[in-house]
């Protein structure tokens, strides 16, 4: 059963997230082993894995995650998310709607990207547990990531709704994560504050310590 606080450490990688030579079992292991809260696959870009090979990953990576009774979710791949029994998918505003597959995915977790107002109030949230607001700050990690809306759109979302959990994404780090807590945000998605983490286990406790 999905909680807002399982929002509150949510890391989100794929391989093209991760520096060159180490492995994304290893991290992932290592966050879980931290504390994460919440884990999406999010395999995309030029050199991501494909088919059979992303399949066997997104498996891989799951069967870790429920060792530690931590939720799995695959980032915009219905299909995968389907085949494999993932625990939820999240999906952003061009992706697939989120009604085409809500019949499939009636017991599963339902993320969706909010970046702004207008896009909250185009969306309809009756099958979404919770949004995932952004980006933050500018971020490394979204090519085609949109201008950064900051933590005041927390604060405006939430007076909105005070009751849809909500987590911030985009450039967050141990140094600017303050403002995401003071703002309202049931917890925070990163990256590569995790992925390129020199010490994985100092960053997830500092990042969790904003939700205690």
């Amino acid at each position: 059963m999905f909680k807002a606080n399982d929002l509150n450490v949510y890391f989100i990688c794929g391989t093209q997230d991760i520096p060159q030579g180490s492995d994304i079992k290893d991290i992932l292991k290592q966050a879980l082993e931290a504390g994460i809260t919440l884990f999406q696959f999010r395999e995309k870009g030029p050199d991501s894995l494909k088919g059979k090979a992303k399949e066997t990953l997104a498996r891989e990576l799951m069967t870790l995650c429920h060792e530690y009774h931590i939720p799995f979710l695959v980032n915009d791949d219905v299909e995968l998310a389907l085949a494999i029994d993932a625990d939820g998918i999240h999906v952003g505003q061009d992706d697939e709607e989120v009604t085409s597959f809500r019949d499939d995915f009636k017991d599963k977790i339902i993320g969706l990207s909010v970046g702004n107002e207008e896009e909250y109030q185009d969306s309809d949230l009756t099958d979404v547990d919770y949004i995932g607001v952004g980006p933050m700050y500018a971020t490394p990690s979204k090519a085609d990531a949109s201008a950064p809306v900051g933590p005041e759109m927390i604060s405006t979302l939430k007076n909105l709704n005070p009751s849809l959990p909500m987590v911030a994404i985009g450039g967050i780090n141990e140094d600017n994560i303050e403002a995401i807590a003071q703002a309202g945000a049931d917890g925070v998605s990163v990256i590569s504050a995790i992925a390129r983490s020199h010490n994985i286990d100092k960053t997830v406790t500092k990042l969790q310590s904003y939700f205690k």
